[in-house]
């Protein structure tokens, strides 16, 4: 990956909070969950950039909150080496990455970055979908005991659940609509019987009965979700009265 500079600005800054789902009633009707089928395939991501490298976890969050609030769909992850990663961007080609981070250096937005190949993701690849499956739940359950956000009011809190299911298929190369209505609408219905590592549960936890939460399905009829506010990303069951009540259906992308 090739290194670039910009001006230099402290890039240093903390915990995630994607408000793009999970705050209520929605304006659509939910469609009732399906028989299983063929899957809606999702788009893979192209090259992408990444703006820094942390030893702590704050300081990856802090720089990808702020980058959202420049308008960039920037998150963060723990890679292999230990170290939390700050990425953002899908671009077809490297050239166009690099035009897009040199911009950026200039408007002072970022200090450092990196060109991220498509092949250089923490993904496995889809003509193997097992292990595909196994990458998305290593991936979400990396984030477990972080705390939950609604709504965008304090964005160095944490996750809220759409970020957790957008993060954990784009950290994997699968570009995932953002919001928990848009990712309801993008996959093929899937009975709750015939769910696999991987697919996403929906649920409707307002008072309209409309999408409102989503989770990542593991296994064994368990799935991990950012759960409500206040409370931190972790496991739940199905068969839980509360989400059992409330389930409207899974849906797959691969």
């Amino acid at each position: 990956m090739a290194r670039h500079r910009g001006s230099p600005k402290l890039l240093a800054l903390v915990l995630l909070g994607m408000a793009w789902g999970c705050r209520g009633p929605l304006p659509q009707p939910p469609r009732p969950p399906g028989v299983a089928g063929a899957p809606v395939p999702l788009a893979r991501l192209g090259f992408a950039l990444q703006a820094g490298a942390f030893a702590r976890v704050e300081n990856a969050a802090r720089l990808a909150e702020r980058l959202q609030g420049e308008g960039l769909d920037a998150t963060y992850f723990k890679a292999p080496d230990g170290l939390h990663k700050v990425r953002f961007g899908d671009f077809p080609t490297r050239k166009a990455a690099r035009q897009r981070g040199e911009a950026l250096t200039r408007l002072g937005i970022l200090e450092v970055f990196f060109v991220v190949a498509p092949e250089a993701r923490p993904l496995e690849t889809p003509e193997d979908p097992d292990a595909l499956r196994a990458a998305l739940a290593r991936t979400a359950r990396s984030y477990t005991g972080l705390p939950y956000l609604w709504g965008g009011t304090d964005p160095s809190q944490g996750f809220d659940c759409s970020g957790l299911t957008w993060t954990t298929y784009r950290l994997n190369g699968l570009a995932l609509p953002r919001s928990s209505h848009t990712q309801w609408d993008a996959g093929r219905a899937v009975d709750a019987e015939d769910l696999r590592t991987g697919d996403l549960v929906f649920f409707a936890t307002g008072r309209s009965g409309r999408v409102s939460h989503v989770g990542l399905y593991l296994s064994g009829g368990r799935f991990i979700h950012a759960p409500s506010q206040g409370g931190r990303i972790g496991e739940a069951a199905l068969d839980e009265p509360y989400y059992r009540d409330r389930y409207l259906g899974g849906r797959r992308y691969f």
